[in-house]
């Protein structure tokens, strides 16, 4: 399904769950009634929920693995790489300290005091009593099909990148075919992350119509206070990109981002990073940035990079802890903030991969799966913003690698400059 037209359904979805939970609402006689009522809704809740697990652990498995056999082994690539690693790894761990920082402090699902739902009982993971050192030994598997089957997502990010490396290693004719078949499961299961998501306005109608049928239309302005919250972090995120790309490039940061307003009103628009990244590449090298590394640090930006999108993860999870009245010490925060350090690499490119990520990680922080459809009503409007946050994320890196590297040349003059110049010509002749 196109994104405009799942975008549309969503909308109506939403529309329709607070008609429908405000009608159910206004009937119930009292709260224990109006919970019955929402319960029915939690079938279609449920159902969704288990299909958006579904897809978590192969498509973890296939998206990383097939990164890692695309990013070469030259010096000079590894060189870049790790350039270009470290700078994201910077950036990313930035936007999930400004994450947690402010909604701790605007503190926007406050309001809600949502029941826990049945349906979050079951989890993999009880946090409770989790520490630095079960943490650690967790994060390794006994067996990769146990971590599959229980979706344990930095167990497969491990198992992942050891066969992703014994995979560039060895090459050999099956190693290649292995190599590509694993392309091809990629593009499967994007497919099937397509068809999952056209349940989600379902889904969505579904968690608004049960919220509001227990909470009434009060729950509403919650959403207005954690979509302002969300946007007041990404201005500030905005001006520590900008701030640290003026370090590198001084005063030149104002006209690559004059040149990329395009593309940011193009991902603003679109919500998509895939419809941004031509043009994004195309004002990079009118930037004067080396297309050899435009062309590597970009994509591999696309895949570890996405500033906006590490806010949010870190904004929902925390936004649905607060809703459900669910306190979590500063330490459990710290520890969510390592684990989707590492469980978002290599699942950037997913369409919406951010909530995939976040409902990879509520579980393991005994946080309810149901919270995410709490957010999903509204996600277009937050990933507008997110998604044209990452397009100056990753502009700004490949600029700034591309200086350290030297590969930034004088740029080619405009086109009023070249013809200014044409008919200045003439006279200059004559004289």
């Amino acid at each position: 399904m196109k994104t405009n037209k799942l975008t549309t359904w969503i909308m109506i979805g939403m529309i329709l769950g607070v008609v429908v939970g405000y009608a159910c609402h206004a009937i119930a006689p009292d709260a224990k009634a109006a919970a019955e009522i929402a319960g029915y809704f939690s079938i279609v809740t449920d159902i969704f929920l288990r299909l958006i697990k579904m897809i978590i652990a192969p498509l973890v498995f296939a998206t990383l693995v097939s990164g890692m056999t695309h990013m070469g082994d030259s010096g000079s690539v590894g060189r870049i790489g790790m350039k270009a690693l470290g700078w994201f790894v910077l950036a990313s761990l930035t936007s999930l300290l400004l994450g947690m920082l402010f909604v701790n402090l605007l503190q926007p699902g406050h309001a809600l005091n949502l029941p826990l739902p049945d349906v979050g009982a079951s989890t993999n993971l009880k946090t409770g009593a989790l520490n630095l050192k079960d943490f650690i030994t967790h994060v390794f598997p006994k067996s990769f099909v146990e971590a599959m089957a229980n979706n344990e997502i930095l167990q497969i990010l491990v198992f992942s990148l050891f066969f992703g490396s014994a995979l560039n290693v060895v090459q050999n004719k099956t190693t290649r075919a292995l190599s590509h078949a694993i392309e091809e499961l990629v593009e499967v299961m994007l497919k099937v992350t397509d068809y999952v998501m056209r349940f989600a306005p379902l889904g969505v109608f579904a968690a608004i119509a049960a919220a509001i049928t227990v909470q009434g239309l009060g729950v509403l302005a919650t959403y207005g206070k954690f979509i302002g919250s969300f946007y007041f972090g990404l201005l500030v995120l905005w001006l520590v990109l900008i701030g640290a790309g003026y370090v590198f490039l001084k005063g030149s940061v104002f006209r690559l981002l004059k040149l990329i307003r395009e593309p940011m009103m193009l991902a603003f628009s679109t919500a998509s990073s895939e419809a941004a990244y031509p043009k994004t590449m195309e004002q990079l090298e009118k930037f004067g940035v080396d297309e050899k590394i435009t062309g590597f640090v970009l994509p591999l930006g696309y895949s570890f990079n996405l500033d906006g999108s590490m806010m949010y993860q870190a904004f929902a999870a925390l936004f649905i802890a607060q809703a459900y009245g669910i306190d979590m010490p500063l330490s459990q925060q710290i520890t969510m903030l390592l684990v989707l350090m590492v469980s978002s690499k290599g699942m950037a490119g997913v369409p919406r991969g951010s909530l995939v990520v976040v409902a990879a990680i509520l579980p393991m922080f005994n946080l309810p799966e149901a919270g995410l459809l709490l957010i999903m009503g509204i996600d277009q409007f937050l990933d507008m913003g997110r998604t044209a946050t990452n397009v100056i994320g990753n502009s700004l890196a490949t600029a700034v690698i591309a200086k350290w590297e030297g590969g930034i040349h004088e740029p080619p003059p405009d086109a009023d400059d070249a013809e200014a110049a044409l008919l200045a010509a003439p006279t200059e002749a004559k004289a």
